[in-house]
C-alpha cells in the first residue's frame, strides 16, 4: 500500500548529513543552474529542490533552481539543451515527457540525448471539486460517455504526467474529454479547486494538501495499489472499479545533456550512488507524497523509463496529437 504521511517543513528541506569527504573528479568553480521547466510548487519543483540540496553539500557549490515553465516543459528543457556543454546547466522532470518531446513536436530531442538521474516514481490521482456531481469513477465515466469532449480535465499540458494519465484512462475505456492546460501541476490543481475545471489527474504530491483540506475529492488513485493519506484516509486504486487499465511507472529525476565533460557525468554518477541513493530526506519525501523512492541512473534508468515513454508516445500518435510517428524517432511500438 502506498502511504502518505504529513511532511514537516524540516523534513522537506532536510539535509542528510555532513558534506561527503569523498573526492569527486569534477569540482565546479561556480554555481550550477538547474532549470525546472514547470512552475514552482509542483512535483518536479519539489523533488528537484530536495535533490539539489542533497548534492550541493558534496559538490561545494550551490545548485540554483530556476523555474522556466511553458509549452509543457519544453521551453526550460530547450534552454538546458542549448546551454554550453560545460556541465553547469541541468534540467529536470518526468522521463516520459523528455522522451516524447520529439513525437509531440515540442522540442527536437530524444531520450538518448540525455544522461538520466531518476529519483522517484510518482502516481496520479483522479481528483474533483468537493461539490462535484462525480462521486465515483463510474460517475465520471458515465458523464464522459453521455457528453463526449465536454468534461473538462485540467493538466500541466500535453506531455505532462496529468495528461498522460487522463489519456491512458480515457483510451482504455473509449472515452473523450475536454483538455484544459496550465503551466504546471499546481495551477492545474487550483483550477479544479476554484471550479474553473471539473477534473484533474495531476500527481498525488500536487493534490495531497487540497485533499487533506477537503478542497478536492479523490475519486481514485491511478494505480493498482491503494493510497493512504494521513488526515484523509484511503484512496482506492482505479483498478478496483475499472478493469483493463494499469498505468506505467512514472519516473522523475534530473537530466544532464550528453556532450558535457566526462568528469561531470562521472561525478553525478557518484553523487547518485553515494548521496541520493542513501538520502533519508529523499526517502521521507517519497513516503510523504505517495511516491516510490527509486534512485537509478545510466542504462538502468533508460530501461526503467522506456515503458512509460513508449506508452505516452504511441498514445499521442494514435490520438492524432503527434507530429511524427514514434518509430521514426527511436520509440518502437
Amino acid at each position: 500500500m502506498l502511504r502518505i504521511l504529513m511532511l514537516s517543513a524540516a523534513a522537506a528541506i532536510g539535509l542528510s548529513g555532513a558534506a561527503s569527504a569523498q573526492n569527486y573528479p569534477w569540482k565546479p568553480e561556480r554555481p550550477i543552474t538547474l532549470i525546472v521547466p514547470w512552475a514552482a510548487g509542483g512535483s518536479t519543483d519539489q523533488v528537484s529542490r530536495l535533490a539539489a540540496a542533497e548534492m550541493e553539500k558534496s559538490l561545494g557549490q550551490k545548485i540554483v533552481i530556476v523555474n522556466q515553465p511553458g509549452a509543457s516543459g519544453s521551453i526550460g528543457t530547450k534552454n538546458a539543451l542549448e546551454a554550453p556543454k560545460d556541465g553547469y546547466t541541468w534540467t529536470a522532470g518526468a522521463a516520459k515527457d523528455l522522451g516524447t518531446y520529439a513525437v509531440s513536436g515540442l522540442l527536437d530531442t530524444k531520450i538518448a540525448d540525455w544522461n538520466l538521474y531518476l529519483s522517484v516514481v510518482n502516481v496520479s490521482v483522479l481528483g474533483v471539486g468537493p461539490s462535484s456531481a462525480y462521486k465515483t469513477p463510474q460517475d465520471l465515466i458515465t458523464a464522459m460517455k453521455a457528453k463526449p469532449n465536454t468534461v473538462s480535465v485540467a493538466t500541466a499540458g500535453i506531455n505532462s504526467s496529468g495528461h498522460a494519465a487522463i489519456e491512458a484512462f480515457t483510451r482504455a475505456l473509449g472515452l473523450t474529454y475536454k483538455h484544459v492546460t496550465y503551466d504546471g501541476g499546481n495551477p492545474a490543481v487550483i483550477a479544479v479547486v476554484s471550479g474553473e475545471a471539473e477534473v484533474t489527474t495531476q500527481l498525488a504530491v500536487e493534490q495531497a494538501n487540497m485533499i487533506r483540506a477537503k478542497r478536492l475529492n479523490p475519486l481514485a488513485v491511478l494505480s493498482d495499489k491503494p493510497l493512504e493519506l494521513e488526515g484523509f484516509g484511503t484512496i482506492a486504486p482505479i483498478t478496483s472499479s475499472v478493469a483493463g487499465y494499469k498505468p506505467d511507472a512514472n519516473y522523475f529525476g534530473i537530466f544532464v545533456p550528453k556532450g558535457v565533460p566526462a568528469d561531470v557525468t562521472k561525478t553525478i554518477d557518484m553523487l547518485w550512488e553515494n548521496v541520493i541513493a542513501k538520502s533519508e530526506a529523499m526517502k521521507k519525501y517519497a513516503t510523504a507524497n505517495g511516491a516510490l523512492f527509486a534512485p537509478v541512473s545510466g542504462a538502468a534508468a533508460l530501461a526503467a523509463a522506456m515503458p512509460a515513454i513508449k506508452t505516452t508516445a504511441w498514445q499521442l500518435h494514435e490520438a492524432g496529437k503527434s507530429k511524427v510517428s514514434p518509430d521514426t524517432v527511436g520509440i518502437p511500438k
